[in-house]
């Protein structure tokens, strides 16, 4: 992607909609597209930004459909550069041909990302914004997707922007201190430059505090549903998707293999894994569906272990205790509370617990709450403005730990160690902005996209 003086092509939209749109930027984009679309008039700059109705051809004249075409001149378009948007009818044939006619008159190919790229190549978002238009397209639930709307609007790079901002005004006080230290200059106290660091380690921090809800929007959580057979593991799968997926019968052990599902719940993004119920048995497919459920528990984040409240008790609890490998991360569920005269009296499972009735929809509003909460991993009431990736995370982390070795050395009046630790986090926020990011950085995350955007 490194070549931005390629004008390039795409189809922008999904397939299966009544609408496709091909989108053509590059240096070269108004000549491409007046090689194959033809209206009453050209496609020029006395007509940009106007929907013209014409007709896409080929040259040999076999194929012809009507299309509406904009001009968006540089550097007022999504990529910066000269672009024309095609409109033609949706359909995987049609559009195919239309994107060949492009192809066929000097642009290429778009890679996934590449419209994007270009667009920060061109200054006309930073990284964390192109970072937003992914996630937007991703997002699974409404939460995510207005964090990942203000993402692209740039509040979490105008952040960082002002915290890198705030260092390198305090680097270059040290720097002219190296420079100029026989100078009688009008300098900074190091009380006001340490004020200034310590905001900046402030703002750092909370920037950081979200870093948990960042992770939870956009990468979700996979919780696994498991328990002895016959305890309404696939009932409870089953009520948490709002329809039936997994087969429920009174026989035990219906259930082999697991059962996987994507699921939102309270704006949380989850994959549900039902599992094979955990006993002693003889026959060889399940014992393989065991082994299978066994495997997820150790790779869940969440576990729900569903118990029965009709069964032997002590066994009951002894079997969940025996497989739970974080029971900070694990919800004892007691189903079938309808069953039983006084659900008060049932055992402590030395968890967190709820009691519930799948078959009565009651108790699941309180089960519901403490998924929420174990998700966060704390209290959780409202939406955050922002929530960084845990890429920003992980380069705000290097960033804060820099700051304390510049605020120690600046009191000590070591203005080259002070500007060593100051170079180091202010490359570090560089990297999320992309004003210091490598070619490898910015390949592996535009490599992420879908071909069009």
């Amino acid at each position: 992607m490194d070549n931005t003086a390629d004008t390039i092509a795409a189809i922008a939209t999904g397939t299966g909609g009544a609408v496709t749109v091909i989108r053509i930027s590059g240096p070269d984009a108004l000549h491409v597209s007046n090689s194959f679309w033809h209206g009453r008039k050209k496609l020029s700059t006395e007509n940009r930004r106007t929907m013209l109705l014409g007709k896409c051809k080929s040259r040999d004249g076999l194929f012809s459909e009507q299309a509406i075409a904009v001009y968006f001149p540089s550097p007022n378009s999504y990529t910066g550069e000269d672009t024309v948007e095609i409109q033609c009818h949706g359909g995987t044939l049609v559009s195919r041909k239309v994107l060949e006619l492009c192809l066929g008159s000097g642009a290429r190919q778009a890679n996934p990302g590449e419209f994007t790229f270009r667009a920060f190549m061109n200054g006309k978002i930073d990284l964390t914004q192109a970072e937003g238009v992914a996630e937007i397209i991703s997002a699974e639930s409404s939460m995510a997707l207005n964090l990942a709307e203000r993402q692209a609007g740039g509040i979490i790079g105008r952040t960082v922007r002002e915290i890198r901002s705030a260092l390198v005004f305090v680097l270059s006080e040290c720097e002219s201190r190296l420079d100029f230290g026989e100078e009688n200059l009008d300098w900074t106290s190091t009380d006001d430059l340490n004020d200034r660091l310590n905001e900046s380690s402030a703002k750092i921090g909370s920037l950081l505090k979200y870093k948990t809800e960042g992770a939870v929007l956009r990468e979700g959580i996979r919780i696994v549903i498991a328990g002895k057979p016959n305890v309404g593991k696939s009932s409870m799968l089953n009520l948490l998707l709002g329809y039936d997926r997994a087969i429920v019968t009174p026989l035990p052990g219906t259930t082999r293999d697991t059962v996987e599902e994507h699921a939102v719940i309270r704006n949380i993004p989850v994959r549900l894994i039902d599992t094979a119920g955990i006993r002693d048995a003889d026959d060889l497919i399940e014992n393989k569906g065991i082994e299978r459920s066994l495997s997820s528990i150790k790779q869940a984040q969440l576990v729900l272990w569903i118990l029965d409240p009709c069964s032997e008790l002590p066994a009951e609890i002894e079997t969940m205790k025996k497989h739970l490998r974080n029971r900070d991360s694990s919800i004892a569920v007691w189903n079938k509370t309808d069953l039983v005269k006084d659900p008060s009296s049932l055992p402590d499972t030395g968890i967190d617990t709820v009691k519930v009735s799948v078959e009565k929809n009651t108790g699941i509003e309180e089960l519901l709450d403490v998924i929420e909460k174990k998700a966060w991993g704390h209290p959780h009431t409202e939406e955050p403005e922002l929530a960084v990736s845990s890429r920003h995370a992980s380069l705000l982390e290097e960033a804060a730990e820099a700051i304390p070795g510049a605020v120690s050395n600046i009191i000590g009046q070591n203005w080259e160690l002070a500007a060593v630790h100051l170079r180091s986090a202010i490359s570090s926020l560089g990297k999320i902005t992309g004003e210091d990011a490598s070619p490898d950085i910015l390949d592996d995350i535009f490599s992420r996209f879908c071909i069009g955007k």
